[in-house]
């Protein structure tokens, strides 16, 4: 009898384990199929989004080679630059359920878009081989698609910090897309400064 309360005991943790984990599993599941789906039209939007900088740069007498844009074969990484700004976007890293960490609401399992500062080939980033946390370093952004499509994703700058921004799916790739180009582009770089006390 005790042998039997235990066995059952045993089972119903079992089962409870694997309820939670293929809930989560297939939460994963979809949250990775509109990911992909979210990102090809990112790179669809990035391919015409070059070709309207490049008529504008012309305008202003400005080389075509001003606005350049690169996707990769399996189609996973895009890179636009725009003169001496690169900005990267990847879904690399999509490969278990991950949760995305809220202050005052429940966390959300989603795929992960993304935007870096720099071209993810450029070798003296080193970006390609890293995995996370390192490739965070260069992070401008992420957008974070839910399993649910009527859901709407989220987007997270990284200088303003905890602040949730919330995109419709349907106009999601386009608007990330333009606001971290807005973001690079908009600021400005600074002459590096030798600091005379450190070389004291």
């Amino acid at each position: 009898m005790e042998k039997q309360k235990k066995s059952s005991s045993l089972n119903e943790r079992i089962n409870l384990i694997t309820s939670h984990m293929f809930k989560q599993y297939k939460e994963h599941t979809e949250a990775t199929k509109h990911t992909k789906k979210l990102f090809e039209k990112l790179l669809q939007e990035m391919e015409e989004i070059t070709d309207k900088l490049k008529q504008c740069f012309e305008k202003r007498k400005l080389h075509t080679s001003s606005a350049l844009c690169q996707i990769d074969a399996d189609r996973s990484v895009g890179v636009i630059n725009i003169l001496w700004n690169s900005l990267s976007f990847t879904t690399r890293g999509n490969t278990k359920p991950q949760a995305l960490y809220r202050n005052e609401a429940d966390p959300l399992f989603t795929g992960r878009i993304l935007a870096l500062n720099g071209n993810f080939y450029d070798a003296s980033l080193d970006i390609q081989d890293q995995e996370y946390p390192d490739i965070l370093e260069c992070e401008i952004a992420s957008l974070y698609i839910p399993a649910d499509k009527t859901v709407p994703a989220v987007m997270k700058i990284r200088h303003i910090g905890d602040k949730e921004f919330y995109l419709n799916q349907g106009d999601a790739a386009k608007e990330f897309l333009m606001r971290t180009i807005e973001i690079i582009c908009g600021g400005g770089i600074y002459h590096e400064e030798i600091d005379i006390d450190e070389q004291e």
